[in-house]
């Protein structure tokens, strides 16, 4: 994927301004950055969900503009919150999606199987959704989003407000996916995440790529921009920001939001390392 020079306004608001950088096939691309930098906004648009005021981009050798119909069959997005049905079972929702991919129901309950087995879910198969954990909806999600066996998946900050547990499986099972040779475009505020997941990591700030290359690159060149807070169970939570009164404001009431709130407050800033990403890669 080639993206060049995108650009998006709201009123008088520049959400993305002359964005640039390469996806290279076959590899996890994570696209780092705050709330409010413009993530969010981007996948909108390499997704075909709304269109750039400027700017080129081809996904998969095709012109995002031009041939967006064909883009469309050729990826899967999983946005930030699980869009599954609560109502039906895990195989009765990956099924729904296998027939309305026009899979015969035999083809797509045998296509629902496999995917409940590969994010292990084949013992919740036949559970309603709505008594599925947060970890549980959102392995979903993505199996959901796989039944077609796109080559390129898009993950929106996947992560956000799942517990250690779950935010290790899903890392997983982003492994594996690209282990099959899948590409992976993935949004996080999370550093450590980027760090264990990406082959290449672009940092977003303000609607602007601010810097850009593997996680050693960028761990020189954003040295100490990270806050670290250490949470009631123990698990420890980096996140990209400056360190500034605002920013850990605003972080502490997305996990009060979030039901995650420590009641005793440890913060540090400090730079990224490798120890932190094993740390992290061992469940915190």
């Amino acid at each position: 994927m080639s993206v060049r020079a995108i650009r998006k306004r709201y009123g008088t608001h520049d959400v993305l301004r002359d964005v640039t950088f390469d996806v290279p096939a076959g590899q996890v691309f994570a696209l780092l950055g705050p709330n409010g930098a413009g993530k969010t906004t981007l996948i909108r648009i390499l997704t075909t969900l709304i269109a750039a005021d400027g700017g080129s981009a081809r996904v998969l050798g095709h012109d995002l503009s031009r041939e967006s119909a064909h883009v469309r069959k050729l990826i899967s997005v999983t946005g930030q919150y699980a869009s599954v049905d609560e109502e039906l079972t895990g195989l009765e929702n990956l099924v729904m999606i296998g027939q309305l991919l026009c899979l015969r129901k035999a083809a797509a309950r045998v296509r629902a199987q496999e995917l409940l087995a590969e994010f292990d879910l084949t013992d919740a198969a036949r559970r309603r959704v709505g008594q599925y954990s947060e970890g549980m909806r959102r392995r979903l999600d993505l199996a959901a989003s796989l039944v077609s066996s796109p080559p390129l998946i898009f993950l929106d900050e996947p992560t956000t407000g799942m517990d250690t547990r779950s935010r290790s499986a899903l890392w997983n099972v982003v492994r594996r996916l690209a282990s099959q040779g899948k590409t992976i475009f993935l949004t996080t505020q999370y550093l450590d995440e980027a760090d264990v997941l990406a082959d290449r990591i672009a940092v977003l700030d303000g609607g602007t790529i601010v810097a850009e290359g593997t996680a050693a690159d960028l761990k020189q060149r954003v040295g100490g921009e990270s806050v670290e807070i250490v949470l009631d169970d123990g698990s420890t939570l980096r996140e990209l920001t400056d360190g500034s009164p605002e920013r850990v404001r605003q972080l502490l009431n997305r996990l009060h939001d979030e039901g995650r709130a420590p009641q005793a407050l440890t913060i540090q800033t400090h730079q990224p390392t490798h120890a932190h990403a094993d740390a992290a890669d061992a469940g915190e």
